[in-house]
This record gives structure tokens, sequence and C-alpha cells, in this order.
């Protein structure tokens, strides 16, 4: 048993100072009898200011309760200081002779300060709540920006060419024009074979679309 102990202090000290001063490492030992003293080997303590020789867990009161087959290692979740500080939690059992559980391998990371800059970042980069679009491209010329259009118009209308109607297309290219496609050379030969209409039908549907966006700016 103690060479298990030596190993996982040696792994304790690892973690602990791979990861820096914001990550606490605990090994509980289950072995002895004064169990309010389960810690044998605690780094960054001041993480939830706690020390060596100090009392279990509520989930090393659990262990100690619990037959040791029906405990499954519990990762990545969420606990408390009692300062309030949020903590991202793991606790690994190591077990010995007969499935016994011989000591607890824990990690708690304080992520408090990471919520904080998440809230910030998220209020930074979030949109106006009706503003559903994806992400637009950037392009590096007029033809690549005629394609990531002629997307955006079937994204928008939300359905393959092949199963769009009259009035989806109308619509579709009402998009295009709005968004100034038309502007690019020879943009309604490539429209047009793409929505698989003629040029002349294509002109009928722009002015249906210049009809439709002058209904609804009315």
């Amino acid at each position: 048993m103690r060479q298990t102990l030596d190993f996982l202090t040696q792994i304790a000290h690892g973690v602990a100072v791979h990861f820096g001063t914001s990550c606490e490492v605990v090994i509980h030992d289950l072995t002895r009898d004064d169990v309010e003293s389960s810690i044998v080997y605690i780094e960054n303590g001041q993480v939830s200011n706690r020390h060596k020789g100090d009392g279990p867990s509520e989930i090393v009161l659990k262990t100690k309760g619990s037959g040791a087959r029906a405990l499954d290692d519990r990762l990545a979740y969420l606990t408390k200081t009692e300062d309030g500080r949020i903590l991202k939690s793991s606790t690994m059992y190591i077990r010995g002779e007969n499935d016994q559980i011989q000591y607890i391998f824990s990690i708690n990371y304080d992520i408090t300060g990471l919520i904080g800059l998440d809230n910030a970042l998220k209020s930074l980069i979030e949109t106006s709540p009706t503003e559903s679009k994806p992400p637009s491209k950037i392009t590096h010329n007029v033809n690549d920006l005629l394609d990531e259009l002629i997307e955006q118009s079937v994204a928008i209308v939300g359905k393959p060419v092949a199963l769009m109607t009259k009035d989806d297309k109308i619509s579709a290219i009402q998009f295009l024009n709005d968004s100034g496609a038309f502007l690019v050379t020879k943009s309604g030969d490539k429209i047009s074979s793409y929505f698989g209409i003629s040029k002349f039908t294509l002109y009928s549907y722009i002015d249906a679309a210049k009809q439709l966006s002058e209904k609804e700016g009315a």
C-alpha cells in the first residue's frame, strides 16, 4: 500500500504543477481507522482551504458506507467551496485487493474566474436575438462571393433547388437581388443555370421579387 500511496503522490504533484495553483489535488486514505483525518496528501490546498490531516468530504463518507463494486469514478462534475467559488472536480477510486477502495484521488480545479471570463466573452460575441444567420464567409473574389450568396439564398428557402416551387425560387431571387448579387458580371447566367430556369424566366422572377420587396417595404 505504501508503494501505491507513493505513486499517487507522484502523480498528484505532477498534475498540480502542470495545471498550476488553481488546481487542487487531494488523496484520501480509506485504509485508516481515523476517517476524520482522511487527507494524507494535498497540493494547492488554498483552493478549498484544506490541509493534510483534515477530514473527509461528503463523497469520502459515502464511499466508506457503500459497497466498493457499486461505485464508479465521477469525472468532470461541479462542486462549490465554502466561500462560493466554483470547482470542476473529478473523483477516482483507487482499488486494492478484493476490489476494496484504498484511496480516493480527487482533482478540483477552480473555474470561478473562467466562468466570469466566459460570461464576459459571451456578452462581446453574442448578437441580437433576432440574428439567426450563421457567420458570413470572407471571400477572396466576386465569383466566390456569388457562390456564397447563392448558398445563402438556398439556406433561407430551406430546401434544395430540386424541391423548390416557383414562389420558393422567387424568394431566393429576392434575397440575391437585395444582396446585390446581380451586380456581379454574368451573374444572371450562373444564377439562371443554378436554379434551372431560362434567362427570360430569371428576369420575370427579378421583377416579381422587386414587387415583393416593394410590398414588404410599404
